[in-house]
This record gives structure tokens, sequence and C-alpha cells, in this order.
């Protein structure tokens, strides 16, 4: 670019009375130059009088009208409709200044390379005052944090108050603000501000930076991998986001929060603290309404509100929401999965695959359902048994190994039992169940039976069962049986069909003297 002569300095010192060759030794100026000032300026009539109030680039111009100005031989695009396409995901000056250069060749109009196409868009940016919105694209981050300043409920009978925090999230392209009050600072308090958050969004973004809170980032070294609270990053998963925190003591990485904080304490807090509020849901109203109305305010540096940008550019590009809602959970480490391939939690016991029996795994346990964890693999899922139970166990089908064996026992798999031993083991067995009111009560006594086919033989213990009801004993059980067995009285004896029971038709009924009190 050709350096434009100091013609509103030329004037001056020829004001001052210096000659020309004077003028251009002191101020190192060719005599050339100074010489075409004030030849141009004689020429126009001008004096130091009449341009001593003007800036130096208008006093150029008056010297020499039209010199200078020039107009750019290339197409120019529309800088503003660039600056916002910038601001859209993946969006880069490479690929507009491609798609500028393709309209140019349709429209046979000179294209300006890449570089100019950059220098031009930056100039775009300086002299607009833009350049606040560089650096952010939209739908990519949200910003969250707690307010320092907080609120307070009071009760209306006792007049005890409790301290309300304000959960505080921000997008940093449109700004547009989210606040909610909560009673705590926990792990689950913080989740479910997260949850509500983007529920009011409607959408979630790829990115979440907040603080270093030990309920969000377990650690944060200067050099190394961030490790970050399970249940926080299992959150933000759910809603296909990474947790990026800001670095340690680098409130800048979060500008845009720490901004709305502050706008939150003078916009919320202050306009309301004269307001008692006795509930969290009555609070939680007011500061929605102010929230609102802080979105709707229009900026003062550019055009829109909070509200109207986010609705209008950033809200179409969020990330759609899941199906369902992120449920808060907690997890339980290092559990060891027992012999009968259960682990316990809260005194009761949830079945594992049978394959993981010996290891040690994690539990997953939120409201209603309890998830067995190896590594990042889910091995098998539980609904909680009722808060209360203990000693009881949930069982999936799938978790045991396939054949009958592993298959719970029964009253009907019992009685199949009986039947492969004989008709008289059968007899026992049902006699067995009809002696308890309920089925499983009678389990363990006939299995107990049963089992005796393992020391002896199926045929003496079909012996035994056919000798023993011979005998007064109606149900005979366990201990009828294993002394007729360990004598070998089975083998003896020379057995006798079975007593034929007589048929009652009804109960003992006393007669009618009994009753006339005038027995003899």
């Amino acid at each position: 670019m050709v350096r434009k002569i100091r013609a509103k300095l030329v004037l001056q010192l020829r004001a001052e009375g210096l000659s020309g060759r004077a003028i251009a030794a002191s101020q190192g100026m060719s005599r050339k130059s100074v010489t075409a000032v004030l030849e141009a300026a004689d020429a126009a009539g001008v004096s130091w009088d009449d341009v001593a109030e003007l800036p130096e680039g208008e006093v150029y111009s008056v010297v020499f009208p039209g010199r200078g100005e020039h107009q750019s031989v290339f197409a120019q695009p529309d800088w503003e409709w660039v600056h916002k396409e910038m601001a859209r995901v993946g969006v880069t000056l490479k690929l507009l200044h491609g798609e500028y250069a393709d309209g140019c060749a349709v429209k046979g109009d000179p294209a300006m390379g890449y570089d100019r196409f950059c220098r031009t868009y930056q100039r775009h940016v300086m002299v607009t005052g833009a350049a606040s919105r560089v650096g952010h694209k939209a739908a990519q981050t949200v910003e969250v944090d707690w307010s320092g300043p907080t609120m307070q409920l009071q009760d209306s009978v006792t007049g005890a108050s409790t301290t309300v925090f304000l959960f505080v999230g921000c997008l940093p392209f449109s700004r547009y603000a989210f606040v909610e009050p909560t009673v705590d600072m926990k792990q689950d308090t913080w989740l479910r501000a997260h949850v509500a958050m983007f529920e009011a969004f409607t959408g979630s973004v790829p990115r979440i930076v907040p603080d270093n809170l030990k309920t969000g980032v377990l650690k944060h070294p200067r050099e190394g991998e961030i490790v970050l609270n399970d249940a926080y990053r299992e959150m933000a998963a759910h809603y296909s986001a990474a947790v990026l925190p800001g670095r340690v003591k680098k409130p800048k990485d979060k500008a845009s929060v720490e901004n709305t904080v502050w706008h939150v304490a003078m916009r919320v807090i202050a306009d309301l603290r004269d307001q008692r509020f006795g509930s969290l849901p009555e609070l939680k109203a007011a500061v929605t309404e102010r929230v609102a109305a802080y979105n709707a305010e229009s900026f003062q540096k550019r055009p829109g509100s909070r509200a109207s940008v986010f609705t209008a550019e950033e809200q179409p590009l969020l990330t759609p929401l899941p199906q369902v809602a992120y449920e808060i959970s907690r997890w339980v480490y290092g559990r060891r999965v027992a012999r009968n391939g259960h682990v316990v939690f809260e005194r009761n016991h949830y079945s594992v695959p049978f394959a993981h029996i010996g290891t040690r795994v994690d539990l997953r346990i939120t409201d209603r359902v309890l998830q067995a964890y190896r590594g990042q693999e889910r091995l098998t899922s539980h609904l909680l048994l009722p808060e209360g139970s203990a000693n009881e166990y949930r069982t999936n089908d799938a978790d045991l190994p396939a054949g009958e064996r592993y298959q719970p026992w029964d009253a009907a798999r019992v009685r199949e039992w009986a039947e492969r031993i004989g008709p008289s083991a059968v007899v026992v067995v049902n006699r067995i169940f009809e002696s308890v009111p309920v089925d499983e009560q009678g389990l363990n006594p006939a299995l107990a039976v049963l089992r005796l086919s393992r020391r002896f033989s199926s045929e003496r213990v079909e012996a035994a069962c056919r000798l023993a009801l011979t005998g007064r004993i109606r149900s005979p059980r366990y201990a009828h049986l294993q002394p007729i067995l360990a004598t070998g009285q089975d083998q003896a004896a020379e057995l006798r069909p079975p007593r034929a029971e007589p048929v009652e038709h009804g109960g003992y009924v006393r007669g009618a003297d009994y009753y006339a009190g005038g027995a003899k």
C-alpha cells in the first residue's frame, strides 16, 4: 500500500513560515512530495485556516480529491452473512471461501483468493465490533457453575430460614441463561439440575464446561488425564456430551457463565431481595420469571436478545434429547459374586451371570433398578427389592447355566424325581405336600426323602417307602425312612401291601345321650 503524504502537516509548517525545502529536510520528506502538496493546495485555494480543525485523512481528500480511492475488482460477498455462518457448527472460512468461489464462477465474476478473503473478513469483524461472537459455535458448549450469592426460604410458622443455592447454566453463543434453585449442592442435586437444564433447552450440546468441584471432577492435574466423577461422566454420556472442565484458577475458561452468575446476582437476587418465600416451588417460579425477563432484554452491542438469538439460531442446532430422561444413580464398587452366582446389596441377593462367579463387579443403583457392571460391560439388571426386605433373591434365568439341574426346585420338579424312583415314593411325596399349607414348606422334607437315592439305590428307597406306608404313620418323612434303609429292613422283611385306610365321611360326633345329661 502506498503511503499517503501528510498534507495537513505540510500546510501547518508552511503557515508557520517554513519553505518547501526546509519542510522536506526537517520531516524527511521528498521535495517533490512537498511541492505537490503546496501546488495542489494553491490550485484548490486551500489554506491552513481552512483545514486546521479537520483530521489528517479529510485534509488529504480535500487537497487531492479522488486520489487513493479505488473499488476492488473482486466480487464482494455478504460479510454479515459470512459472519453469521461462521457461528454454525463445522463451518470454516475455507468452506465459505469455496462456496463463494463457486458462486463467482457461475456468475462469471472475479473471485478473490483465500488469503484476501480471510484478511477482508477479519477487517470486517474488527470494524463492525462483532469480535465478541468469534470463537463460540452455536449449540456446541454449555458452561455451568454454582452462584456465589444465595437466597433464603423463610418458614412462616417457626421463622427458621433455609439457604437456597442457585445452579446457573449459560450457552456462550447466545448467552441464554438457565437458573435452578436448590436446597443443597450435593452430587444428586448437581445432576438433577443438569437434567432440568437440558429439558429447559429442549436439547443438549456436545461439551459441558464446569468448574473443578468434587461433585463433577475428582482430579484435574496440570499434566495427565482429568479424572471425572463416574456419575457425572455417565450423565454427560446419556446426553451425548463430554465434560471438559476449565483449568484450575482460570475463570476465563468459562467466562460466559461467570458473567451470567454476576448478572443473576444483580437481576434475580437483587430484584427479589424484599420478597419472602416459604417453599422452594414458590421461589423457583419467581426465579424462572426473572430469568425469562433477563433473557428477553435486548443486547447493548448486538442486535436481538438472548432469547431471540437462542430461538432463531441456536435451539434448532441442539442435539435432540434421548427418549428417556437420565436417572440419577450411585455406584457400589468391588462386590464379590458368591458361589451361588449372586451379589449382596442391602441384605438382598441379585443374580450375576454364572461365568463371573468369584470375580468382583460394580453395582449401579438408581431409584428403581440395580445393574451389575464388569468394567464398562453391563452384565445384568434387576428391579430393586422393596425397601425393608431382607434375605430375598432376584434371579434372572439368563444368568444361570443351561440345563435342568440349575432350574429352581418346585413341587412339579420334585414329583418328577419321585416318579423316576417308584409309585410308593410318589405317594410319600404327595402326602408330604398334602400335610403342609404351602407347597414351598414341603420342598425341603420331600427333597430329603428323595436324596436318600444318592446313598442307596432307587429300588431300596422305593422298598423303604412301601414298607413305611404299611405302618401307622400316614405321611412318612426322612426320619422314618432313613432307619429302615440303615438297618436293612427294606431287604429282610416280607413286605405287606399298604394298609387300606378307611374312607371318612364325616367327623366324630358324640351321641345324644352325652348331650342329654342323663347318661347312666
